[in-house]
């Protein structure tokens, strides 16, 4: 069976339900922490390692709900929220590959912003490339990421790291 490889902003809300993988699987968050859009491109091979790559959008319009709040006069997206975004990826990826179990963002290693979003822009893009899946006891992925807005990329981060959990409960 050949996998979906892009997905709609009507599938992501599936997904955030929990209606895409199942229950008790992999969900996105809900808007508003929903930070894409939709998935343009994933697959199980490409990016940089070979090891799989997700290619996802997030529509910028001046009433999205940060911009109100973050900070009043001198609107901005947080960059935290580019992070969870990547997060997020990452979580889908591994519920796409259909391993089991709630996603918990696990970390990551270094993160640099050198740019922001503003009201003004289009579209922020995230590029997620999946370094290793471990599958076992453990069901992990570790990728690197990058955020770009409009074309010009503004954040990155390494060793962004998520696991699925079949129990929660001592976490």
């Amino acid at each position: 069976m050949t996998k979906q490889n892009a997905f709609t902003r009507e599938d992501l809300l599936r997904c955030s339900r929990g209606e895409l993988f199942g229950p008790g699987n992999a969900q996105l968050p809900a808007p508003n922490m929903l930070m894409v859009d939709r998935i343009t491109h994933i697959c199980e091979e490409g990016g940089k390692y070979g090891k799989g790559e997700l290619v996802a959008e997030l529509d910028i319009t001046p009433d999205l709900w940060f911009f109100a709040c973050h900070f009043e006069g001198d609107p901005v997206m947080p960059g935290c929220l580019g992070l969870d975004a990547m997060w997020q990826l990452v979580g889908f990826f591994l519920g796409w590959q259909g391993l089991p179990g709630r996603g918990r963002a696990l970390g990551s290693g270094e993160v640099k912003f050198f740019g922001q979003v503003l009201p003004t822009a289009s579209k922020v893009t995230y590029n997620i490339h999946i370094k290793r899946v471990l599958k076992g006891k453990l069901n992990m992925a570790i990728a690197d990421g990058s955020v770009s807005v409009d074309g010009r990329e503004i954040y990155t981060a390494e060793g962004l790291r998520v696991g699925v959990f079949t129990s929660t409960d001592n976490f």
